[in-house]
């Protein structure tokens, strides 16, 4: 009885203090049908906030707290621990914000409670581990990035172009210099500035009961004593006419990423109506769209064509929009998954001349009403769990939306007009000032023709429609404008 007693005194102590700013800090996605729990502690301690010279700090600070050693269990008992609870921790480190996540049956909450703290509140920051999450750092930018993916190598480019001298512009895993120049003093350095208890907002989700929020919020009091961290400035140098990097790389297709900065966020009427133009033009994985439709469908060059107004990592393995995942500037992106070599000059220029054409026309009322209709069915599947509903509050917390951004986007398609669509595409889309990043293989052969505004004729293994053949003769020669001055030839061993 006294024990009792004493759970309810220090509940609703714990009720008491957490004052209202705290609270502000605190999400919460209930759902008592619901028989698993989620949790979500977002840091502002991104890649945004690695020092000069040690690019990739944020990165492996985070890796050492998912895949790393606690002071109460080694990295292999703490796997040997959630194996058979079937849990995992999960942490991912972004441009602004690291996340750190985990999911369990409410049956299993006491084990994986403990395990989920001790990795956030008591990381060991062992010397093993350390020496292992850098190997397989720099593994990662000396091997995978370069060689794995051309579409991913693409978009880094694209970045490291675009964003030159910010923040923004290293991939979030850092360089081979700075990685090969942290050490674990670094590391333990970076934990104690940016994780600490003034510099995280909390999210639990599922079914779960009232005490869970205030025991893990007292719990994270156990962090360091610091500041709420500010985000560094962004500031891009504006992209100035076209410009054209090429990659020189022995490969067996061509990928190309193009783009420029935009000053739209989410939670505005405008952001939504360029959602609707974007869902038309290149929505992610859809093949109805329309740069799909024209390269991909009619034509058969590559496996798809995408465009986006928002950060999108991880693209060739997700068919809906992470989550956790925000900036304060994204990008007008459009990639074009790589296609044969000797069609790469035709590609770019049939994607720079559709986009030219939907900033000339915009969208009529067909395309609009189908689009429209299409994206009040389709987003309801964004969040299809508790967890992702989670990521998503999250990030709303981040924009400063006062209602949920998916409720916004709902809302907004309800009431959108085709002015306000087309409207918007005048305001924020253009196609003059546009940063190309390729992949080729004789890529200097490729940039000379270009620049040259050479005609890129093509042939077809298959027949092709009658409209399509006339449309490829405007394409083939279809200027680019890119002068010798706007492009720049780079070798692989000289990125990242």
């Amino acid at each position: 009885m006294q024990k009792i007693f004493l759970t309810s005194i220090l509940t609703i102590f714990m009720l008491v203090n957490i004052n209202s700013s705290d609270k502000n800090r605190i999400v919460e996605v209930k759902s008592s049908n619901d028989p698993t729990i989620s949790f979500r502690i977002m840091f502002n301690a991104g890649a945004q906030n690695d020092p000069a010279g040690k690019e990739g700090l944020a990165y492996i600070t985070s890796e050492m707290i998912s895949d790393g050693a606690t002071k109460v269990n080694s990295y292999e008992q703490v796997l040997e621990k959630l194996f058979p609870i079937a849990a995992s921790i999960s942490v991912q480190c972004g441009r602004e914000i690291v996340v750190v996540s985990g999911r369990i049956h409410k049956d299993n909450l006491k084990v994986y409670y403990d395990l989920f703290t001790q990795q956030v509140l008591t990381p060991a920051f062992n010397e093993d581990d350390f020496a292992r999450i850098k190997a397989n750092t720099l593994s990662y930018l000396k091997n995978t990035l370069k060689y794995s993916s051309d579409e991913e190598l693409g978009k880094a480019l694209l970045y490291n172009t675009v964003y030159s001298g910010t923040a923004y512009a290293h991939p979030e895993q850092g360089t081979e210099s700075g990685v090969n120049s942290i050490t674990l003093n670094d590391v333990k350095s970076f934990y104690a500035k940016y994780y600490n208890r003034n510099n995280f907002v909390l999210g639990i989700g599922g079914g779960y009961d009232n005490t869970l929020t205030e025991n893990l919020w007292t719990d994270l009091q156990k962090l360091n004593d610091g500041q709420a961290v500010t985000p560094v400035e962004i500031k891009a140098a504006k992209v100035s006419g076209r410009n054209l990097v090429v990659l020189n790389k022995s490969a067996n297709a061509t990928a190309i990423s193009m783009g420029y900065p935009i000053s739209i966020v989410r939670g505005t009427r405008e952001w939504y109506a360029l959602a609707v133009a974007n869902s038309w033009f290149g929505e992610h994985r859809n093949s109805s769209s329309h740069l799909y439709q024209v390269i991909r469908e009619q034509r058969g060059l590559n496996y798809g064509d995408y465009s986006y107004i928002e950060h999108y990592p991880n693209g060739g393995r997700l068919n809906k929009p992470p989550v956790n995942v925000p900036r304060r500037q994204h990008m007008f992106e459009v990639w074009i998954r790589p296609v044969p070599n000797e069609t790469a000059h035709f590609a770019l220029r049939a994607a720079v001349r559709e986009l030219d054409l939907l900033i000339k026309n915009g969208l009529n009322k067909e395309d609009f009403e189908l689009t429209r209709n299409f994206l009040k069915k389709y987003i309801l599947h964004y969040a299809p769990t508790i967890s992702k509903r989670l990521g998503y509050a999250l990030d709303d917390k981040f924009y400063g939306l006062n209602k949920s951004h998916l409720q916004m986007f709902g809302e907004a398609l309800s009431t959108m007009t085709l002015d306000e669509v087309n409207a918007a595409i005048k305001k924020y889309l253009q196609s003059e000032n546009l940063a190309i990043a390729v992949i080729a293989k004789d890529g200097d052969k490729l940039m000379k023709n270009i620049v040259e505004d050479l005609e890129s004729p093509i042939t077809y293994s298959t027949p092709k429609e009658s409209s399509v053949i006339e449309e490829d003769k405007s394409i083939i020669k279809y200027p680019l404008k890119i002068s010798a001055k706007k492009a720049k030839l780079v070798e692989l061993d000289k990125i990242f």
